[in-house]
């Protein structure tokens, strides 16, 4: 009987945990080769809309996540201001096939990596460079060694040294927005949180998402502001949060409020990269946000991610026999679809900041005719995205893999 084709998964975060589940169900051979000593996220949370419950559901992860997430009944946007509602949207599972939730990056890791064989997972593996080489990859690491396997795949980021080995040094531009970002204790707020639950704050320069996590005990805070002085591309420099309560001086009071409890506040500068035309050479491939990182205005990163461990799973297993033409067959499947999101993500960053009070107008009335006489429920013509279930993408006709 035929050995299992091997495969290498550099990286070891939402995508490829989740790319191993998927590939390991379909009996590959899979290792994880990841460069933090420990598998950890950061501090943060992580908004999972239909698609990617979903695609957890085709991998019997989605109770397990649930049980560590937040489910809100609904999801709001308000008036930066006012705090007005300009949209309420409710969480039904029946529209999209499942309903979202919002969870802490660590605990969905956990879930993520909680039933894995351990001895498939390799820390303290930071890859270097990836190539092809006849009828394999092979990717090297840091300390001189190196993995053969019939597929490498890049799950390393969005500073991904697998992307970089294929297609060389992209040029990320900035954007001229910045983040910043907080977790606050939901019973620590001054009033509690507003509502009872999180929204999405639309304003001139600015965003800012809010939305329970961990069961509701921590509120997650992202907070988008147009600012061209500030452009380091990391998630974990700090600021003083006067800093972050003086940027959004005159926002509603709850804000001001949220701001004001959590000790540690973190901003970033976003930058943004084109969609790549191919994900694939050879034996190798990428997947997440190594092959389409993407503004966070949609909130799809992650189950971006999760789409393409389910997608390129089905794909090798389909033609096992030919491992290029699968890996081709999974560039061809999602590639269209995730450089649409990634373009969209980029149209809701500056839909979102509207500066003009006409223009903000007509995108609030615009989204409440969508919702009355659309399909789509959030208002803001997206349904495409919950719509989509990744393990429906290809028919069920894989071929058996060898163990």
């Amino acid at each position: 009987m035929a050995r299992a084709p091997r495969i290498a998964l550099i990286g070891g975060g939402i995508g490829g945990l989740t790319a191993a589940h998927a590939l390991l169900r379909r009996g590959f051979e899979v290792s994880v080769h990841e460069s933090a000593p420990e598998l950890k996220e950061i501090g943060a949370g992580v908004a999972l809309g239909p698609n990617s419950m979903k695609a957890l559901r085709s991998l019997d992860l989605e109770q397990p996540v649930r049980e560590v997430a937040w489910e809100s009944e609904y999801q709001y946007l308000r008036n930066w201001k006012t705090g007005r509602v300009i949209s309420k949207t409710p969480r039904d599972s029946k529209r999209y096939g499942a309903a979202g939730c919002s969870v802490h990056r660590a605990d969905l890791l956990d879930v993520l990596g909680k039933d894995l064989p351990p001895e498939i997972i390799h820390l303290g593996a930071r890859c270097v460079g990836v190539e092809n080489r006849e009828g394999s990859a092979v990717a090297k690491f840091r300390d001189g060694t190196e993995v053969e396997a019939d597929v490498v795949v890049g799950c390393d980021g969005i500073h991904s040294v697998t992307r970089e080995s294929l297609f060389g040094p992209d040029a990320p531009r900035f954007t001229g927005k910045i983040c910043y970002r907080c977790l606050v204790p939901t019973d620590a707020i001054p009033g509690g949180l507003l509502g009872g639950d999180g929204a999405t704050w639309l304003g001139p320069h600015g965003t800012v998402v809010v939305y329970r996590v961990r069961r509701g005990e921590l509120v997650n805070v992202v907070a988008h502001y147009d600012d061209e002085s500030w452009r380091e591309e990391s998630w974990i420099r700090e600021c003083p949060k006067e800093e972050v309560i003086e940027r959004y001086k005159g926002w509603h009071e709850s804000l001001a409020n949220l701001f004001s409890v959590s000790e540690k506040h973190y901003k970033w500068g976003l930058h943004d990269r084109d969609p790549l035309k191919q994900w694939t050479k050879g034996n190798v491939t990428l997947l997440g946000d190594a092959a389409h990182p993407m503004l966070p205005y949609l909130g799809q990163g992650a189950g971006q991610a999760m789409e393409d461990g389910v997608v390129l799973a089905a794909a090798l297993a389909k033609l096992p026999d030919d491992l290029p033409a699968a890996l081709k067959l999974y560039e061809e499947l999602r590639l269209p679809r995730a450089s649409r999101v990634v373009l969209t993500a980029r149209e809701r960053g500056k839909d979102n900041h509207l500066v003009s009070p006409i223009a903000a107008w007509k995108r609030d009335l615009l989204i409440a005719v969508r919702k009355r006489f659309g399909r789509d429920t959030s208002g803001r013509g997206t349904a495409w995205i919950p719509e989509y279930d990744a393990s429906k993408v290809l028919p069920d006709e894989s071929k058996a893999v060898a163990a």
